[in-house]
């Protein structure tokens, strides 16, 4: 049984993770930011799978010292830690550069960039400590394909998870510790939704394209869980959405109508 720790898993794809993880005979750490949001999660999932299976611990990503609590409540739990994922991140409304805020920035770049660099020191001091781990970086929109106008600051810290997750695996060679990064593709979640807030013209026009492309929680997370726990190779990036899925959806779109958004 593997256990598994995720950070921003109280909702998105970390719950969808850590629900489907436990589908699979896992043993999951849940955390967030809200221990009140933490507690219900934390009871949602142990009235649905093995209590005993379901543990929470509140961690705020952007503090390099309760991302070292965290490990270290998690170790004293369940004893080991086979894998870590650095799954916490927020988004964005489309916004121009230069209209960006001081606070804005700094939420975006301290939680999506800062926070996978804190999960990442901490787990790979732990995993070399014992000897064995699996550390996986959730990469977005600016890790690969086009740039995207009006989300240059997610973009670029996806961008930069990107390299740091390459110099991670490079750094591991020769080590017992597995590095990966996490291709979901577009998927269903507020992270896409909140970018139209305030817009909504703009995103009754946008549905159309998502609709072809975007998934729901529920499609990506089993295949991702799946994917992760039989991966036997450091540097692997496990990609939902490829361009040959991506080509497909485009050829077959006039005849087959998806519907992932409202």
């Amino acid at each position: 049984m593997k256990n598994i720790v995720i950070t921003g898993s109280t909702s998105g794809i970390g719950y969808g993770l850590a629900d489907s993880f436990l589908s699979l005979g896992c043993s999951i750490t849940i955390s967030g930011r809200s221990q009140k949001k933490l507690a219900r999660i934390v009871n949602i999932l142990a009235n649905k799978y093995e209590p005993s299976h379901v543990f929470g611990y509140p961690c705020d990503v952007t503090h390099y010292d309760q991302v070292q609590a965290l490990w270290d409540a998690v170790k004293a739990h369940f004893g080991n830690i086979d894998i870590w994922i650095n799954n916490a991140g927020v988004g964005h409304p489309e916004t121009a550069i230069w209209s960006y805020s001081p606070d804005q920035i700094k939420e975006v770049v301290d939680t999506n960039l800062i926070g996978a660099i804190y999960g990442s020191v901490v787990a790979l001091k732990g995993m070399l400590g014992q000897g064995y781990g699996g550390i996986y970086n959730m990469e977005g929109l600016g890790s690969s394909g086009p740039i995207i106008r009006g989300i240059a600051l997610y973009g670029t810290t996806k961008s930069a998870l990107t390299y740091l997750t390459r110099s991670m695996v490079k750094e591991t060679q020769g080590t017992p510790i597995l590095i990966g990064g996490l291709r979901p593709g577009v998927v269903a979640t507020k992270l896409i939704t909140e970018q139209y807030d305030g817009r909504p013209e703009e995103w009754e026009r946008s549905k159309r394209i998502l609709n072809i492309l975007a998934d729901r929680v529920e499609t990506v997370t089993p295949w991702l869980a799946k994917k992760v726990l039989a991966n036997n190779k450091n540097g692997v990036n496990i990609v939902w959405l490829t361009r040959f899925k991506v080509l497909r959806r485009f050829l077959i779109a006039p005849f087959h109508k998806r519907k992932v958004f409202d």
